[in-house]
């Protein structure tokens, strides 16, 4: 095995526990509980702090009403302390909101943060289950929508329950017959609550959000595809995907607001102002007209009744944006609580890197299992291609060397130890991967194709670069290694290939597992990979998913997949002389002329 100046630092990196791996929302907000603690106290603060002005206002109406004239002294004092309870409110709510919406930034990054670790280390199986949009609605839109329950929701309850306590208080000690008719608007409008909470308006919530989740995904895979869409006239089928989401979000819409419109309006009829004023005079003139109640008595109802039901109206209101955060919530809970693949008990290290599938067993749904049985040895110093037809199960086994599954039945040994009984950092020094899907990350040319050793030369880099076939591109980008890709330049499918076929051989790991990964380049260009994979030489163990007849006979192996089963092994020339399924498969998709590639 050759080296490319990649030898690891003097001292192996520390294991580091995954923060993600606490993923309850407590261990979460348990350092952010003094914050909310002080957002609390000022919302109270300012809540009793507001009811001043009101009584200063009934305090003056008294005075002004009762007989004689009014102290002039008496009336500085209490419009003074009018005043300072509407400043001291002013300064505490606005504290309470600014530290409230630094703490709702602080736990958006740190939920960011959690997920990014943990979708980092969730299976890949998982991952591939659920669509770009998803992840990307949950990450973004989700966390996001945690705003009013982090921000505005203590302060509204605090509100709600507050106010209206020290305001009950107060009045009982006026008169308890029209507190208790003051307290009818309120009543009514608790009493439409449990309509908002009937399984029907759970159900047209939960359609809704799925509708939203639709959209997005449908946007995303619709920008992802849109060349391929141009390149073969496919734009109405495209454009109507997404038509057929905003339609069903539309038909959702309608269900959930006539589901909600009737109770909605029945709770902001029941809390307007002018409602509670009909009520409290209604009731304060009879009790006036019976003898039972002073004219001046009156005015604490009517300014603090309108403040028994400002709050709750407040926090119906913003009942829909609750509930929303606690379904957002629920989502991102869910994707915290996806466990990465079980770490070793106690760790193997492999002897050698002889590779090795034993009654390989594995499905991603229950029931249905793609491989079903495989049995295979990958020798060091050799190159096993794999073939077969589309959905035989090709990625999923070349998935099981870097262990982005483990399965179900039997194993998969490195060296004589078992994958699941090797640490994550010594198995991904030993096995490096190119697939067909490349991602780059928006960092320079050096920094891509060095990820995996970011301790290696520039030197080492650009002999990588080499032996992938990209260092003459890199050299026309702008600024050579140091250009950054996505921001200064951008590169083509084959192209990043080679970059992510440079980070391969870079790592210089003694096993390869390469899924189509020349399957954009050009012809001169997989010649060329081809070349430098063949001068790697040593005992590199290489296994390839091929599709082209160059790839299949350079190979020294060719396993034929069919349906999870290996149907037939051997030299690709052997195969073909014997006249069995892989020649049957081999002339169904290539030319005859072709054959002579293989002999």
């Amino acid at each position: 095995m050759t080296a490319i100046d990649s030898a690891p630092p003097a001292t192996r990196r520390e294991r580091v526990r995954d923060p993600a791996d606490d993923a309850s929302m407590t261990t979460l907000l348990r350092p952010h509980l003094p914050a909310f603690a002080a957002v609390v106290t000022l919302q109270i603060a300012g809540a009793l702090a507001g009811l001043a002005p009101l009584l200063a206002v009934v305090e003056l109406g008294r005075t002004l009403l009762a007989p004689g004239p009014a102290d002039p002294g008496h009336v500085r004092t209490v419009v003074i302390a009018g005043a300072a309870g509407l400043l001291v409110r002013l300064v505490c709510t606005a504290a309470s909101s600014g530290l409230g919406h630094v703490l709702d930034a602080d736990v958006q990054l740190a939920l960011r943060r959690r997920l990014a670790a943990r979708l980092g280390r969730a299976p890949i199986g998982w991952l591939s289950r659920r669509s770009t949009g998803e992840l990307a609605k949950v990450a973004g839109e989700d966390v996001s929508a945690v705003h009013p329950l982090i921000a505005h929701a203590p302060g509204e309850l605090v509100a709600a329950f507050v106010v209206p306590a020290a305001s009950l208080v107060y009045l009982l000690t006026i008169d308890w017959r029209l507190t208790l008719v003051t307290l009818i608007p309120v009543a009514l409008a608790l009493a439409l609550v449990p309509l908002l909470m009937l399984p029907a308006r759970a159900r047209e919530q939960e359609e809704f959000d799925a509708a939203m989740g639709r959209i997005a995904g449908s946007v995303v895979e619709f920008v992802q595809g849109i060349a391929v869409v141009k390149a073969f006239g496919g734009s109405g089928r495209a454009h109507r995907a997404f038509l057929v989401a905003v339609d069903d979000f539309i038909a959702t819409f309608v269900r959930w607001v006539r589901g909600m419109s009737l109770v909605a309006a029945g709770m902001q009829l029941a809390l307007s102002p002018p409602f509670v004023l009909l009520v409290v005079l209604t009731g304060g003139a009879a009790l006036i007209s019976e003898g039972g109640l002073a004219p001046a008595d009156l005015l604490p109802f009517l300014l603090l009744g309108l403040g028994l039901t400002a709050p709750v109206a407040a926090l119906g209101h913003g009942f829909d944006d609750l509930t929303a955060a606690g379904r957002a919530l629920g989502r991102v809970k869910d994707v915290l609580a996806v466990r990465p693949l079980p770490e070793p008990a106690a760790l193997v290290t492999p002897h050698g890197h002889r590779v090795e599938l034993r009654g390989v067993r594995f499905g991603y749904e229950p029931g249905h299992e793609v491989l079903r049985g495989v049995d295979l040895v990958l020798e060091p110093g050799t190159t096993t291609a794999v073939v077969g037809p589309s959905g035989g199960g090709k990625s999923t086994l070349v998935r099981l060397l870097p262990r982005f599954f483990d399965p179900e039945h039997g194993a998969v040994l490195l060296g004589g130890a078992d994958l699941r009984d090797i640490d994550a950092d010594e198995l991904y020094r030993r096995v490096a991967f190119v697939f067909q899907d490349v991602r780059l990350l928006r960092a320079p040319v050096a920094d891509n194709i060095a990820l995996a050793v970011p301790y290696a030369s520039r030197d080492a880099v650009v002999r990588a670069a080499r032996l992938a076939g990209i260092h003459d591109r890199v050299m026309e980008l702008p600024r050579g290694y140091d250009t950054v890709i996505g921001e200064e330049a951008r590169l083509s499918g084959g192209e990043a290939q080679r970059v992510a076929l440079a980070r391969a051989l870079l790592a210089d790991a003694p096993v390869l597992v390469l899924d189509e990964a020349t399957s954009f380049a050009d012809p001169e260009t997989e010649q060329a990979v081809r070349r430098a994979l063949a001068g790697l030489g040593g005992d590199r163990t290489i296994l390839v998913i091929a599709h082209r007849q160059e790839t299949v006979a350079g190979a020294d192996t060719v396993v034929l997949l069919e349906d999870g089963v290996i149907t037939e092994r051997g030299a690709p020339a052997e195969l073909l002389e014997r006249g069995g399924r892989f020649a049957a498969f081999w002339h169904a998709r290539n030319p005859a002329r072709q054959e002579e590639e293989l002999r």
